[in-house]
């Protein structure tokens, strides 16, 4: 008895001839703990997509970044990964704790290749595993259900040019987005932001679009200032 596939599937296996395929895949690629290989693949990574159900039991996706080796493989069954500073939204985080399962899909566009995860999330806000992740905001922790690798013949071959600038540094600093200088916004953000956006000065929405169509980088001024204020916040807090 298959733990993938319902009638659905194989009806459609049925229909163009690939049940038989389809079992011998599920046998002998589809894992319920990672390899050392996968282990290896997915901390080698600096990007995935993470799909999660909306409280509708919608499936939805977001690309998650961060620096390479930014999703950690603690052993056989589980993995880490931050939740940086977003839109404030925190759909994803919302979504991960009405629906707990998950899934995770990891791409190298250089080799290319690429893995599938399904597991069960959880948000944690504090311990150890905070501690590994300077600037996160949550962390979530992923028990495996199932992973195999996928065909990747249709994967693009592409070349990195630069990381994200706006990736947590090992102290947690980062510069503020570019969208919370659009003009009218500040009173919405938390202080911290409101004093890094009035040492940069804020920019109209046409301005910001059309920074945004250019590819502009914030400057290196937003990373200073976010750090002064994380260490501000330490040395009040302490």
């Amino acid at each position: 008895m298959s733990n993938l596939y319902a009638d659905p599937h194989r009806q459609l296996q049925q229909q163009f001839g690939t049940e038989a395929l389809a079992d011998t895949l599920e046998a002998t690629i589809v894992a319920t703990e990672f390899s050392t290989a996968q282990a290896a693949f997915i901390e080698a990574q600096n990007m995935f997509f993470l799909s999660s159900l909306d409280p509708q039991g919608r499936p939805t996706v977001s690309y998650k970044g961060g620096a390479t080796g930014f999703v950690k493989v603690l052993d056989d069954k589980t993995l880490l990964f931050p939740l940086y500073d977003g839109n404030g939204m925190f759909y994803s985080a919302g979504n991960m704790q009405m629906h707990t399962q998950v899934g995770l899909l990891f791409i190298d566009f250089q080799t290319p290749n690429r893995l599938r995860v399904q597991g069960t999330a959880e948000l944690l806000d504090s311990g150890a595993e905070m501690q590994l992740y300077p600037g996160a905001k949550l962390v979530t922790r992923v028990v495996l259900d199932q992973a195999w690798v996928n065909c990747s013949r249709y994967v693009h071959k592409l070349t990195p040019t630069s990381p994200s600038p706006y990736v947590p540094d090992a102290t947690g600093s980062a510069p503020v987005a570019m969208w919370k200088r659009i003009d009218g916004l500040q009173p919405l953000l938390s202080e911290n932001d409101q004093q890094a956006v009035a040492a940069l000065g804020t920019i109209t929405a046409e301005a910001y679009a059309a920074k945004l169509a250019a590819g502009e980088q914030p400057n290196a001024l937003g990373r200073r200032l976010h750090h002064r204020q994380r260490v501000g916040e330490v040395n009040h807090r302490a």
